[in-house]
């Protein structure tokens, strides 16, 4: 069986891309296995977030601000990335 991908922009950064969202949903799930209830708390939004509600509003978050770089500024993305992280880590700490 052959499979024509080409259709699909999968290039290394795709790939990697896809491969790190991945590993991250399978270390959170490891993390509820080790320590269920994902550590509910409620932070400066005023609502219980969990683990996983804390790390689906980073990638979304991410998401937007890589599209909002490729749109105002062009296509080198090693900044958007960083600010990406500094976001993350932000949302971790404060939602």
């Amino acid at each position: 069986m052959n499979l024509d991908l080409t259709w699909m922009a999968w290039t290394w950064p795709t790939a990697i891309f896809f491969l790190v969202i991945a590993a991250l949903i399978l270390a959170m799930g490891a993390w509820e296995k080790v320590s269920p209830g994902g550590g509910p708390r409620v932070g400066i939004l005023n609502f219980e977030t969990t683990r996983g509600d804390r790390l689906f509003v980073s990638l979304l978050g991410a998401a937007f601000i890589h599209l909002a770089w490729l749109g105002l500024v062009g296509p080198s993305l090693w900044w958007a990335l960083g600010l990406s992280i500094v976001y993350a880590i932000g949302v971790f700490r404060f939602v």
